[in-house]
């Protein structure tokens, strides 16, 4: 602010100098005024300056006027830029003239980056038409919201709600005004709501479908053993009532799994070391996703323990090994991984199902074809399936007894990507108990030896090894021939004997005991059949004299073979 006494040094900057000076200042004259002053040099007629001449306006209303409307422009900027929403402001042409710093941040920039900049540089392009419509809205005058995705400066994408408003100026439109906020979360949130009300649903339906579908095939099998029952072996209709049995156990098996999906079945809950079920599958899994898949398995040393049902747990790992095996044709990796995580608020907030706390991780990664958006949304619904094959059941099985279990399964997957599936179980705080052993089989021989038990029949293969190895034996399996052949070469120590059916798809038994017998002399046989012994010799698959044991057998029957073929041969 200058005094009176100031302006005299500018009137005597004017005289020395020669030249017009020209000030705007708030003066003290009793009262704070802003004065407009011109101090222009006089000249004589010889133009030597001999006085100043002082021209003075008083513009203090002006300039209070100026001075308000800075402090009401500063105070709207303040509002605008203090608030959560984004706000933007665009000129006629499209581009920025104004960006708050909530906008910026949302969008990843300074806010001075964006000025001038139009409004494609952030919104997504197949969004543009949107834009431009609701563009042409304001120019009429009016006022929307819509939802609208725009991308961030690190090509990430949200999606914003967006309130668009027309700005005139002197009755003249001048632009927009957009007010919008960052809704992806919620929007996420939704969707995953949506889906989980969707599972619940279909879950119900096929629980009710399934409990009913049991009652009738389980009088569909009882008749069924009844009439088989009541016909004599030669009467061919006996293999009539032994087909529904077989259709009917297959049956069964699909209402099994639909109660998996639905969360219905009898779960037989035990502490268990999931590092320890994998080693112990890890044979098994090898086997089942074939040579030309590596696996690889990746162990918390100091994994937590949880609380679930062991076999459960095995189908849910070999389901999704099988789903890992069919999405690399070509072949590639299945990692299996371990570990211990804590899920936290954030994580619960944005998986709706999720309970905070200490969880054992299980991964399965494949690096397969991997899928879309639109096939992970229908992912785990029972029936949906992407393959020429298949009941579709197996991933809605994994649902089911991951939820069950108190679990939560996330899946992470992008065209040519591969996927992981993550699988959460509540970690507990109690002793893993020792797997009980089958108790042995009283009154029978014991072993120690190898036996390679080779049978494509997964039920009777699994019910011999099961026995052999409750006496003591070590047991590998095969389904067929070929597969038998490659066990029989990676297996690095002896193996006894050689327990095969006779009729198998590809090699039958005999080719098998042929092609080993060159490569492991000192192995024996034993056969298996569901034909008799006579008509196994008479249709020449056999000789006379052969080691053989027919189906169907009880485990003292099996031990007892299998001593006596060890022992001498025969």
């Amino acid at each position: 602010m200058a005094s009176p006494w100031e302006l005299l040094v500018h009137v005597r900057e004017a005289f020395d100098r020669g030249e017009p000076v020209h000030l705007e200042r708030q003066f003290t004259l009793g009262e704070k005024v802003w004065l407009n002053s011109w101090l222009v040099p006089i000249r004589d007629a010889e133009g030597q300056v001999y006085g100043v001449l002082t021209v003075c306006r008083d513009v203090t209303e002006q300039e209070r006027a100026h001075m308000d409307l800075a402090r009401l422009s500063a105070f709207h900027e303040g509002i605008l830029q203090g608030m959560a929403e984004g706000v933007a402001v665009q000129d006629l042409e499209g581009r920025f003239t104004f960006v708050n710093r909530a906008a910026a941040e949302m969008l990843g920039y300074a806010p001075e980056e964006l000025l001038g900049q139009h409004w494609t540089k952030v919104t997504a392009p197949e969004h543009y038409a949107r834009v431009r419509a609701a563009d042409e809205r304001r120019a009429r005058g009016q006022s929307d919201r819509y939802e609208l995705d725009l991308v961030r400066k690190d090509g990430q994408r949200i999606t914003v709600s967006m309130l668009g408003s027309p700005r005139f100026e002197g009755g003249q439109f001048v632009g927009t005004l957009a007010v919008f906020e960052d809704v992806t979360e919620r929007k996420r949130l939704e969707e995953q709501l949506r889906q989980a009300v969707k599972m619940e649903a279909i879950g119900r339906l096929a629980g009710g479908v399934a409990h009913d579908f049991n009652n009738i095939l389980t009088a569909i099998g009882g008749y069924a053993h009844l009439l088989r029952d009541s016909l004599s072996k030669d009467d061919p209709r006996r293999q009539d009532a032994q087909e529904i049995l077989a259709a009917t156990d297959r049956a069964a098996s699909l209402t099994r799994q639909l109660l998996a999906f639905s969360r219905r079945q009898i779960l037989r809950p035990e502490v268990l070391n999931l590092n320890t079920v994998v080693a112990e599958m890890e044979k098994l899994l090898r086997r089942l996703i074939g040579e030309d898949i590596a696996l690889v398995t990746v162990l918390a040393p100091d994994l937590g323990p949880v609380e679930a049902d062991r076999s459960q747990v095995e189908q849910v790992i070999l389901n999704l090994a099988v789903n890992a095996r069919e999405a690399m044709p070509r072949g590639g990796t299945l990692t299996i991984e371990t570990a211990n995580v804590f899920l936290d608020e954030t994580y619960a907030r944005r998986h709706l199902e999720v309970k905070p706390g200490p969880y054992v991780l299980l991964a399965v990664t494949d690096t397969g074809v991997g899928m879309d958006a639109e096939i992970l949304s229908h992912l785990f619904e029972p029936f949906f399936t992407t393959k020429e094959t298949g009941t579709g059941l197996g991933l809605s099985t994994v649902y089911g007894i991951v939820k069950q279990s108190g679990g939560h399964i996330w899946v992470y997957s992008e065209p040519g990507q591969g996927s992981t599936f993550k699988i959460y179980l509540p970690r507990v705080e109690k002793p893993v108990r020792p797997v009980p052993q089958p108790p042995a089989i009283a009154g029978v021989p014991r072993g120690t030896e190898t036996v390679l038990v080779v049978e494509d029949a997964e039920a009777v293969r699994e019910f011999a090894a099961r026995v052999l190895r409750s006496l003591g034996y070590t047991v590998l399996t095969a389904a067929s021939g070929a597969e038998a052949l490659r066990v029989a070469e990676g297996h690095a120590g002896p193996i006894h004997l050689l327990l095969t059916d006779v009729v198998m798809p590809g090699m039958n038994g005999q080719a098998l005991w042929e092609d080993l017998a060159e490569r492991r002399p000192g192995m024996k046989v034993l056969y298996m059949s569901g034909y008799t012994e006579n008509v196994i010799v008479l249709q020449g698959v056999l000789k006379a004299g052969t080691p053989y044991i027919q189906k169907p057998f009880a485990p003292g029957d099996l031990a007892r073979r299998v001593r006596q073929v060890l022992d001498t041969g025969l």
